[in-house]
């Protein structure tokens, strides 16, 4: 039996059914500013610089050296370190749909392609909040005590 929802239980925000989020969002108009003109220090002192992303490349010398020499560790290192996509690696949302009907007893069908993927506790409530919630509404994060 898979799960079917055959009416809207929730409304979406204005902001989530609007156009400005993915490609039209601000923060891939950033993007673009960053791409067509990155900062130098000695080719482009005046370019922009990047400060929306947390990705460390500092050490990719040392682990792609690692990488060459342990091949058999490699499996796309790179695109996934570099990886880019704000719902999640297909991989990993398939392998929780996977896990997520196992511990539902195949009683429902979870679809990947509709599973987003965040950093965290923290990422999701933010995620949630600008989803369900239009200006002037009011959340109520209540933490209960472990007894």
């Amino acid at each position: 039996m898979g799960l079917e929802i055959q009416q809207q239980c929730v409304q979406l925000s204005n902001i989530a059914v609007s156009d400005t989020h993915g490609e039209n969002s601000p923060y891939f108009a950033g993007w673009k500013a960053y791409d067509e003109n990155p900062y130098h220090d000695f080719t482009n002192s005046s370019g922009v610089i990047q400060m929306g992303l947390a990705e460390n490349q500092v050490s990719f010398d040392l682990v792609e050296k690692y990488l060459k020499d342990h091949p058999e560790d490699y499996k796309g290192f790179r695109e996934n370190a570099l990886f880019q996509d704000y719902h999640g690696l297909i991989s990993f949302r398939t392998a929780m749909a996977t896990f997520m009907e196992q511990i539902r007893g195949g009683r429902a069908i979870f679809d990947p392609q509709r599973i987003v993927i965040t950093a965290g506790a923290t990422a999701a409530n933010e995620l949630l909040t600008f989803i369900l919630a239009n200006p002037g509404d009011a959340l109520l994060n209540t933490l209960l005590p472990r007894v």
